[in-house]
């Protein structure tokens, strides 16, 4: 058998899809020496591999760097600017995969355009989003100052916005900000102390002697104490 047929078997792509190899059945049904069991301990005690969050994030921030490297002229990380990362979001644009219907198209502002068009594919606003993110993140893991941070301009923060709102408008499909929702735990437990506290205040009313007065000034005080925290979530509720 010649070095090029053996070559070929070991690297034909169909070998994966079959059944495992003798050698590796042997290794299985072996059972593993007090050395290999201790290499596994050793090996489980290893640091866990990158999130895919971080890794996608590392991946973004060489390309950034590279698209620096290539700039003309070629530019420095210090001396990037909120003009610079517009300029390498409108660079992206040309691998997005996103259509966006331009004003003459026929089909501007349709969700579901009934049929292809001419009209230019671009980076999805909520990608570029995410990726200013990440970039954001990663300039200041590696030693950039928080207020010179170039992803975190205003020039390019409008520029988003702007991206957003022309997507919307051609592709006809809004994004909207997701509401916050108002807790309404406190009202309800400041209502039921209040209602507690207006219980006994009835109860004590009706006592005799001196236990009566003591009721009465402690319900008071919970009266007094459930008003306070009342007004304060009505307070709370209206700035909130």
């Amino acid at each position: 058998m010649d070095s090029a047929s053996v070559g070929g078997a070991a690297t034909d792509p169909n070998s994966i899809n079959e059944g495992p190899s003798s050698a590796v059945v042997t290794a299985l049904a072996t059972p593993p020496t007090v050395s290999q069991q201790g290499g596994a301990g050793e090996s489980s005690s290893s640091p866990a591999p990158p999130s895919r969050y971080e890794s996608q994030k590392r991946r973004d921030w060489n390309t950034f760097l590279q698209y620096l490297k290539n700039h003309k002229p070629p530019l420095t990380l210090a001396r990037c600017s909120g003009a610079h990362v517009i300029e390498f979001l409108k660079y992206l644009d040309q691998f997005g995969k996103t259509k966006v219907h331009i004003t003459g198209c026929p089909y501007f502002g349709h969700p579901n355009p009934p049929a292809p068009c001419s009209c230019p594919l671009k980076q999805a606003w909520g990608s570029l989003d995410a990726l200013i993110g990440r970039l954001r993140a990663a300039y200041e893991e590696n030693g950039g100052r928080p207020e010179s941070n170039p992803f975190a301009a205003r020039a390019v923060r409008i520029y988003l916005r702007e991206v957003r709102e022309g997507q919307a408008k051609a592709r006809g499909i809004p994004y909207e900000k997701k509401k916050r929702k108002r807790s309404t735990v406190n009202t309800t437990a400041v209502g039921v102390n209040f209602s507690v506290a207006a219980t006994q205040s009835i109860d004590g009313g009706g006592g005799s002697g001196g236990g009566g007065d003591d009721i009465a000034g402690g319900t008071a005080a919970n009266v007094a104490t459930a008003t306070t925290a009342t007004a304060t979530a009505t307070a709370t509720t209206t700035n909130g």
